[in-house]
């Protein structure tokens, strides 16, 4: 049995899917189309989920979805704050709390994010947590799917705790000036601190990093508080070889978003290298726009 269009979970997503344009999810638009907003297959892709899971949940057939679950279609929604809360609610779970840190991108983001093309560019949660990459950025350093959703944090990768370190990039990057890195990670951590003082998994997250790891904790103790802007690092890319690219990082108001851009000189053999690793893909594995699947929250 089908939704009612605009009523309950299933509905909503129904609704919100077919008003959504595909240029807005940069999605290419073919002129002998008729079909206006997002085809099921299209939303799944973008959100990380199955169809088969896509289509139960717009039938009313699968009731309770993740908060991860939610997040995604969020973002593949471009849905506003309110929008996101009130589907948080059909799901009959609670909207994310007031003074935690957002996992939230606005559609006025998102659709600055689909214009850049073929650039690679992530999100990063005021914790360091990876929510958003394209595939210019899973061509360049690899899929982060492949790495378990609550392992996605550029701080964790950074400073490890215990063995097993799951890295977000697959393969070596090196840097102008690792150090100069390392501080100002910590940094944003402790201004994220400052500003989200009720997020209860950054606080855990500083505990964690502060008993586990030396280099952390001495980092930490010097108190200093500062904004990480730009940096240059050398991707060692298995298909093909060394690429240097500029890394510059943008702030998103309020939420503290961090989007991160890496870029080549244009006209410059790295250029072509990026270009290259993008039509080849990745070795590994594939991805869509957003990161979370359906089993599924650098600085």
């Amino acid at each position: 049995m089908k939704a009612t269009p605009g009523v309950g979970l299933g509905g909503m997503i129904r609704t919100w899917r077919e008003r959504m344009p595909l240029s807005a999810a940069a999605l290419p638009v073919s002129p002998a189309r008729r079909a206006t907003g997002l085809r099921r297959e299209e939303l799944a892709g973008l959100a990380g989920v199955s169809v088969n899971y896509l289509v139960r949940l717009e039938q009313g057939r699968a009731t309770a979805p993740s908060a991860q679950v939610l997040a995604s279609l969020a973002r593949a929604l471009q849905l506003s704050t309110a929008e996101r809360d009130h589907l948080y609610r059909l799901a009959h779970l609670a909207p994310p709390a007031d003074g935690a840190i957002s996992s939230h991108i606005s559609p006025g983001v998102q659709r600055v994010l689909s214009r850049l093309g073929d650039v690679a560019v992530a999100v990063f949660a005021a914790d360091c947590q990876l929510i958003w990459w394209n595939r210019s950025w899973a061509a360049l350093f690899g899929d982060p799917l492949l790495v378990p959703p609550h392992l996605r944090n550029f701080a964790r990768e950074r400073f490890p705790v215990g063995e097993g370190t799951v890295h977000l990039g697959r393969w070596p990057v090196t840097e102008v000036d690792r150090d100069a890195t390392d501080a100002a990670i910590v940094s944003e951590l402790r201004r994220a601190t400052g500003r989200f003082p009720k997020d209860a998994h950054l606080a855990e997250l500083v505990r964690e990093l502060s008993a586990g790891n030396q280099r952390f904790a001495e980092l930490w103790a010097t108190g200093a508080v500062a904004a990480h802007r730009e940096d240059h690092k050398t991707i060692e890319h298995p298909l093909v070889g060394p690429v240097s690219v500029d890394c510059d990082v943008l702030t998103d108001g309020d939420s503290g978003h961090k989007i991160v851009i890496m870029t080549a000189v244009p006209g410059s053999t790295d250029e072509s290298k990026l270009q290259l690793a993008l039509i080849a893909g990745t070795p590994d594995t594939t991805t869509n726009l957003p990161p979370n699947r359906e089993s599924g929250h650098a600085c």
